[in-house]
Order: structure tokens, then C-alpha cells, then sequence
């Protein structure tokens, strides 16, 4: 029986009341529910996730209510990769090398001379300050709505160079499952991430599920602009927000309203976040993703320039987290390798 079957099934019984669900019993044919993670690895991470979801939806002490079923996942290395660069920044990048025909001036000015000449070294040392600045060249002085279809182009014509895909071919299967799962389960899925929410915005319903409204992220200002009759929100050149490390707490307050009980991330950057949802009273879950495939993806942790795993994963044990061991605990990592 299908998890969106069942859930018809027990919402029809509920309707019918108590004698129409015995009549509506003796016909209803008996099957096992099917796995909600087959590309998950049986043991001890796939038992402690469908235990946790299991006994929050059902009736018991730990049983939560649907309206209180909040489950919030960082994006870049939990849902896709990240290696060996954000995939944003790629975006941005691909940008400013577009862009530069009609900027000479950046072929002698760091960070964009690094940009056009592949120098990531470059571009990593001229820090927040210069990535600010690219962020700024690259999206600011155009409405939102041709920022979002410069993304979606993007997204379909741009190649990541590992596997010659769109970068969007390289979110991980056994994560797709689980935000499937929980949804058939009647928990809301919000993604909360570091990266730029116009950048995810205009692509996340399609690739998992979620829509524009469920996607919290860094953002930059913006303004409200009235041209006769025609109205639009112009991207400016300012950081408004960043959805990152301890702003992911209050990112979640302020865009969500409801502290959520089961997180995921796979970075120091997610730490106050599964801190805020784990910390409390009743059932909660954290979940780290360990990056520990070099094979089918990447292999790395504390000393990463790119979603570095260190404190987080030390306070895990502590905390209770569950600690997503990614070769031995997914099949598959990818939906194109089915």
C-alpha cells in the first residue's frame, strides 16, 4: 500500500465513522506498506529515522501534532553537493565571465580578475568582502524576476564538470526519499540554507518537492519600484540577511514561526540550527550528513575550505544526532545512477 494511499484510506475511514469503516475493512485488500528509503542502506541510520517518523504520527507519548511537524534541511552538502565549489558560487561565477565583455576594467581588479582568469585561490582569499562584491556585479540592478530567469537558464544549460550534468542532476537520491517520506507523513520540509533564496527559489519545487514559500536563505536588499504602470522588486546591492550558522535560529523564527523537530545539515554552518530544533522538550531529531564517499562523490570533514564538519560532528554524540554515513549507509547517491 502506497503512503499516500494509506493516508486516503485512514482520512475515508474517519469520514465514514465506525460502521462504515468495518464494511469498508472487509474489502480493503492487505498489503505491506512499501519502504519509504529503498536507496537507503539497512541498518541503524534508516531504522532511527523511520522510528522517529513513525512514532511522531502516530497515536502515543511521542505523537506530534500535523500543524507542529516541522522539518528544516540545509541545501548545499544535504541535498546536493557542494564540492569542489558552492554550487551558487558557479552560478556567479559563470556570471561575471558573461558579464565581462562589457567590464574591462575587471581583467586588473581582484576579486574579478581571479574569476576570469580561474584563479579560485584568488577569489577565496579576497574573502567576504570580495565575494560580496561579486554577488553584488553579478544579480544587483534587475528586477527579481529576470534574476530568476537568469537561474532557471542556468540551470538548464550549465554542465558541472565530474559527471557533464546540470548542476540539479546532482542531489542525492536517498534524500529526495526522505523529504518524500516525510511529507506522506504530513510534515511541512523547509529548506534553510546559507545560499541566496532568490538563487534556490525559482528550482526547489521541481527538484524536491518544495515550494518558493517553504525556502528560507541569505538574501540582499531589495525595493519596491513603480515605472508608470508597471511595478517591479529591484535586486540592489546590499546584504539584508545571512541564513547562516547562528542566523539560521533566528532565520527559522522570523520566516518559519515554529521551532522545528527534526533537522538536517552537514556542516559546522548547520550547528546552531540542529542546536534550536534539538534542544528542547519532546521529540526532536538531528541528522548530519558525513561526507565519506570520495568514490561515488566526495570525501571530507574538518579540514574542508567548503562545508568544513568539525564541531558539529564532535558535539553530535553528545547531542544524540544521528551521523549519515554516506558510503555505507546510502545505496545510491545520485538519481542517475538507478
Amino acid at each position: 500500500m502506497s503512503l499516500a494511499f494509506a493516508r486516503l484510506t485512514r482520512r475515508t475511514l474517519i469520514r465514514l465513522g465506525m460502521a462504515g469503516a468495518l464494511a469498508f475493512a472487509i474489502v480493503l485488500p492487505v498489503a505491506a506498506e512499501d519502504d519509504p528509503l529503498p536507496s537507503w542502506n539497512d541498518g541503524a541510520a534508516k531504522t532511527a529515522i523511520v522510528d522517529f517518523v513513525t512514532r511522531t504520527t502516530t497515536a502515543g507519548p511521542d505523537f506530534i501534532a500535523v500543524g507542529d511537524r516541522i522539518a528544516t534541511f540545509d541545501n548545499d552538502g544535504t541535498l546536493w553537493s557542494e564540492k569542489p565549489f558552492y554550487f551558487q558560487g558557479v552560478f556567479v561565477m559563470d556570471r561575471i565571465k558573461a558579464m565581462a565583455k562589457d567590464h574591462p576594467e575587471w581583467k586588473d581588479t581582484l576579486p574579478f580578475k581571479g574569476v576570469l582568469e580561474n584563479d579560485m585561490k584568488a577569489v577565496v582569499a579576497s574573502g567576504h568582502k570580495g565575494l560580496g562584491e561579486l554577488l553584488a556585479a553579478s544579480s544587483s540592478g534587475m528586477s527579481v524576476e529576470d534574476f530568476a530567469a537568469q537561474v532557471v537558464e542556468w540551470t538548464k544549460t550549465a554542465r558541472e564538470p565530474r559527471y557533464n550534468r546540470p548542476y540539479t542532476d546532482l542531489v542525492f537520491q536517498p534524500m529526495l526519499e526522505l523529504l518524500a517520506y516525510l511529507r506522506a507523513r504530513d510534515y511541512q520540509t523547509f529548506i534553510v540554507s546559507g545560499g541566496g533564496v532568490e538563487f534556490m527559489r525559482p528550482w526547489t519545487e521541481g527538484v524536491y518537492g518544495i515550494p518558493p514559500n517553504q525556502v528560507v536563505g541569505s538574501s540582499g536588499k531589495t525595493e519596491f519600484k513603480l515605472d508608470g504602470d508597471k511595478v517591479s522588486i529591484q535586486k540592489l546591492p546590499a546584504v539584508e540577511f545571512v541564513d547562516d550558522g547562528p542566523g539560521k535560529p533566528v532565520g527559522i523564527n522570523r520566516f518559519i514561526g515554529k521551532r522545528p523537530v527534526f533537522a538536517a545539515g552537514n556542516s559546522d554552518g548547520d550547528l546552531e540550527m540542529l542546536q534550536w530544533t534539538t534542544l528542547n522538550s519532546g521529540p526532536r531529531f538531528g541528522m548530519i550528513v558525513h561526507h565519506t564517499d570520495a568514490a561515488r562523490e566526495w570525501a571530507y570533514d574538518r579540514d574542508s575550505d567548503v562545508g568544513k564538519l568539525d564541531k558539529a560532528l564532535d558535539e553530535a554524540p553528545k547531542r544524540g544526532w544521528l551521523v549519515v554515513d554516506m558510503k555505507n549507509d546510502w545505496k545510491t547517491i545520485y538519481p542517475f545512477e538507478k
